[in-house]
């Protein structure tokens, strides 16, 4: 296997980010599709107690997408350090490890759900029908926590296998089955939450399937063998994939913490509200997350072949499409929210005006969410895996003395507000860091210049 299958030396540092951002987007874009069609089906079948009770499930969900993201990111950047060094052995052992840490997670996270989700959805403030709708959606989901994890996690290591058009592919396949899907159990059966719990497995089922049958063709660069499992690269997955699930708990808990919220200072209308406005946000987070994600396997490639510049020029071509692109939508969304609000209700008045309120305060400094996504992918991407970490926690704990005071003081407009301003504070911290690590990054790259010019000199 040689390293110039993956990385061509002429091909521009542009060329190799777009060949990996352009279909990690469009699998992200698709993906973010699972949610996006269930709050379609669900605004427009089951009506605004329904919007409610999916957002009170939506923590427990990212919980269970934060660890299909942590095999798969910190799994996909071990292969492709591998694949970097040519080391065959360590790519089959990195796969191996991987999939058995999915099914270990997987079983566990059902265990947890089913013992303690009911509790989860009451502390967030759900009652009555809200509760109802809503357990029936984790519950279902939380049965399938296994499928939902690899459903995550192997389209990365598709994608890290040199193969991201495939990868892109699978997730397309699992998410056209769920738009069927969905339209046959909510809109046919008429079965409300559970029909969409239901489709979204089947759904994910297919991309898993997809994805094994992959592993064990031809087409694989690093073909299924029975291995045993590698505990160090175990290790490894976890320590570089540890920033992906606390970045998926620190949104959990701040969905769980905004839903108590909007319940203890307003009402289940606020809270549809949030799920429209989470609905919209999350076209440009899937689509951030895409673009970040193709970030990583070019990086740690050229991290293991010790190109230090293209890493510095990938990382400036990422930050300027994400944070251009967030700024864009934000005004797009302000400009034209009526036409965005539709998608997910329609003759509902109240909720129309929520949301309108919060597309103009939550989403506001939306393009910095994106920031701090390419922040926490770049650090696991170069191996900063602590660096990486205090990215994801920061954001997390952050977000709570907002949370907790600007209410006291601005009632559901300062719930609304808790994010964005909490976003701008630590961006303020974030971009130092980045900054300082890139800059190290060229001091090792001017220093390989000297050594090369002072070989040549000594050879004349």
């Amino acid at each position: 296997m040689q390293a110039s299958s993956q990385f061509k030396p002429s091909q521009s540092v542009a060329g190799s980010f777009w060949r990996f951002a352009i279909p990690s987007i469009i699998a992200m874009l698709v993906s973010g599709l699972y949610q996006i069609i269930d709050g379609f089906f669900v605004g427009h079948y089951v009506g605004a107690d329904g919007l409610a009770g999916i957002n009170m499930a939506i923590p427990l969900l990212g919980l269970i997408m934060g660890f299909g993201l942590l095999i798969g990111m910190g799994g996909g950047s071990v292969l492709s350090n591998y694949r970097g060094e040519n080391n065959l052995a360590g790519t089959q052992a990195t796969l191996v490890t991987s999939l058995c840490l999915i099914i270990w997670i997987g079983l566990l996270a059902t265990v947890v759900f089913i013992v303690f989700g009911q509790s989860l959805l009451n502390m967030q403030g759900a009652t009555g029908v809200t509760l109802a709708m809503s357990w029936d959606y984790v519950q279902i989901m939380s049965f399938g926590a296994l499928i939902s994890i690899g459903a995550s996690a192997m389209p990365m290591l598709v994608r890290n296998d040199n193969s991201p058009n495939l990868a892109t592919v699978f997730i397309v396949v699992g998410a056209l089955a769920n738009i069927v899907l969905d339209y046959f159990f909510l809109g046919y059966l008429d079965m409300g939450l559970k029909g969409a719990a239901i489709a979204t497995l089947i759904a994910q089922l297919l991309t898993c399937v997809l994805c094994l049958r992959y592993f064990i063709s031809a087409k694989a660069k690093t073909q299924l063998a029975i291995k045993q499992i590698d505990k160090a690269i175990a290790i490894r997955i976890v320590q570089l994939g540890a920033s992906n699930l606390v970045m998926f708990i620190y949104f959990s808990f701040v969905m769980a913490f905004h839903n108590m919220q909007f319940m203890a200072y307003g009402n289940t209308t606020q809270l549809a509200a949030f799920a429209i406005v989470g609905y919209l946000a999350s076209i440009y987070y899937f689509f951030a997350e895409g673009l970040v994600n193709g970030l990583q396997p070019p990086v740690s490639y050229y991290l293991g072949a010790k190109q230090y510049q293209r890493i510095t020029e990938t990382v400036k071509l990422a930050f300027s499409v994400t944070v251009g692109s967030g700024i864009a939508l934000v005004i797009l969304l302000n400009l034209f929210p009526e036409l965005f609000i539709s998608i997910f209700t329609t003759g509902n008045e109240a909720l129309f005006q929520a949301s309108k309120n919060g597309i103009r305060l939550h989403l506001m400094a939306l393009y910095l969410d994106g920031f701090l996504f390419m922040a926490s992918i770049y650090f696991v991407a170069v191996g900063k895996s602590g660096q990486a970490l205090f990215v994801s926690v920061g954001n997390m704990l952050i977000q709570l003395p907002f949370l907790f005071i600007l209410p006291k003081y601005l009632g559901i407009d300062g719930v609304w507000l808790a994010v964005p301003l909490s976003n701008i504070a630590f961006s303020l911290i974030v971009l130092p860091m980045l900054l300082i690590n890139l800059k190290g990054l060229m001091n090792m790259h001017q220093q390989q210049d000297e050594l090369i010019l002072n070989k040549i000199s000594d050879d004349q």
